[in-house]
């Protein structure tokens, strides 16, 4: 395109794995382990789920590797499959990344009210102004605000250099590090966190206990336990690992602007991957660990890694949640609004998207009419309010699991083609092939005998909106996508 110029390298490896463990790590691994992980999988089953998760993400980490340095251009997937599928197939591949990652910027954002409401205690500083209710929560305009602002500030962090928003998100991700190993350090050596503290170790059926008015006492009876019920809680964390885990994949939709070799990827994808395994295990498995009726408090609705970590470490433990959080919020909306905009501007290049999508700034060298998009789109977050949280990540997690599959696949072709694919690589991309296939059944189909794995109604709902905004896109560039160039 005529109005367009070249991204500037201005990426370091310190800067690329920031940007990567940033997105891998934000609300959910300091909130999610009440609201989801120790209810539905309980300690052992979460840190299994997610152990298995990180070893399928570093297995399919490996044809990223092989992928980058062979088609080094913003996109990532979407290039690879591009060069390996064609134009519909890419488009497909292509608008679920974008939904991907486009919806942990919102997710990340309407945590932001739940974090203030955890910190402040009774002063509901954020609770002001006019409020309505979605889905049984409300939302008022104290929050909607602040969340905005930081969507709004952030955004133009990503639009004035990329260099300015990596040395923020390096920040931010180091503190993050700082923080969880702190509280990890806290519960392996304080006397109040206990491994009794861990049962229900499967977790339990939130709904029947709630139903039930059953207390930490009587949580035995509503416990998984069997063979099917312990399947069931390790793969119901499993399903979402693709959300998890998404942002270590964020690497190469910044390939244009890497200034190192790209023979470092998959050393950087790694190390992203595995801090990310340490911090959601650790996170979950401290929260439990430090609290004796914590399936009370799961039930009550309160922010249990919060809880425990003012029970191991008094206000210092409520101050080290507060950043560690923040950090993991801010670093995550940062890296996904890269993300997401450089993928829209790849898409808009290569003419499968507006050519409006992809104009770059002219002093910046960013795609700025991609991120005003991202940043139209995330402010719906704060409008919808944190029960959207659940819808978010099945979304993401099915946008992830087919970047996965088409990376993988696009492997096997391309080492086909190329004649340089060692028998090691092949195999990794057929089990990367395998799990994402995996992945997208245990999200899309419910499967009897395995509870709370598969998508609720809302997230379908969410689905078909999502691909009808697609083909309204794609009947608009319907002469590209026919041509036979």
């Amino acid at each position: 395109m005529d109005n367009q110029s070249q991204l500037k390298r201005r990426l370091n490896p310190m800067h690329v794995w920031a940007i990567a463990f940033g997105c891998v790590i934000g609300w959910g691994s300091f909130i999610n382990p009440g609201k989801k992980f120790l209810p539905n999988s309980g300690v052992a089953g979460t840190a299994i789920a997610m152990i298995l998760g990180a070893l399928v993400m570093i297995i399919i980490a490996f044809s990223y590797a092989y992928m980058v340095p062979k088609y080094p251009k913003a996109g990532g997937e979407f290039t690879f499959t591009k060069n390996c599928f064609g134009k519909n197939l890419a488009f497909v591949c292509g608008w679920f990344l974008v939904v991907a990652y486009l919806t942990n910027v919102p997710m990340n954002s309407t945590a932001i009210g739940l974090i203030v409401d955890g910190l402040d205690g009774p002063a509901d500083i954020l609770k002001w102004g006019f409020h309505y209710s979605i889905a049984g929560f409300d939302i008022y305009l104290g929050e909607m605000l602040l969340a905005m602002a930081i969507l709004l500030l952030f955004g133009y962090l990503n639009v004035i250099g990329v260099r300015k928003a990596a040395i923020v998100q390096t920040v931010l991700s180091s503190l993050l590090v700082v923080c969880v190993f702190t509280l990890c350090m806290a519960g392996v050596f304080s006397a109040k966190a206990k491994g009794i503290n861990m049962e229900p170790v499967w977790g339990f059926d939130k709904s029947a206990a709630i139903a039930a008015g059953a207390t930490t006492a009587e949580i035995g009876t509503y416990a998984h336990s069997g063979t099917a019920g312990i399947l069931s809680a390790i793969l119901a964390t499993f399903a979402i690992a693709p959300w998890a885990y998404v942002g270590f994949d964020a690497i190469p939709q910044a390939a244009e602007e890497f200034n190192f070799s790209f023979k470092k990827v998959s050393f950087i994808m790694i190390i992203a991957i595995v801090f990310g395994c340490f911090v959601y295990t650790s996170n979950n498995t401290v929260a439990a660990a430090a609290l004796e009726n914590w399936p009370d408090r799961v039930m009550a609705g309160e922010w249990v890694l919060l809880v425990a970590a003012e029970e191991l470490l008094g206000t210092f433990g409520k101050v080290l949640i507060g950043i560690g959080v923040s950090c993991a919020v801010l670093s995550g909306i940062m890296g996904f609004y890269l993300a997401s905009s450089r993928l829209m501007y790849s898409m808009s290049r290569d003419g499968y998207l507006p050519q409006w999508f992809g104009k770059v700034d002219e002093k910046y060298g960013t795609p700025k009419n991609a991120m005003i998009f991202c940043i139209i789109v995330s402010l719906s977050g704060p409008i919808l309010g944190r029960e959207a949280l659940g819808w978010f990540v099945d979304m993401s997690a099915i946008g992830a699991s087919i970047g996965y599959f088409f990376t993988c696949a696009s492997t096997l072709i391309t080492a086909r083609r190329d004649g340089d694919g060692t028998p090691f690589l092949k195999g990794m991309a057929i089990t990367g092939v395998v799990f994402s296939v995996a992945f997208m059944i245990l999200q899309l189909i419910p499967i009897p005998g395995l509870s709370g794995v598969h998508f609720g109604t809302e997230s379908y709902i969410m689905l078909v909106v999502w691909v009808a905004i697609g083909l309204v896109f794609w009947v608009k560039e319907h002469k590209f996508f026919t041509s036979a160039d």
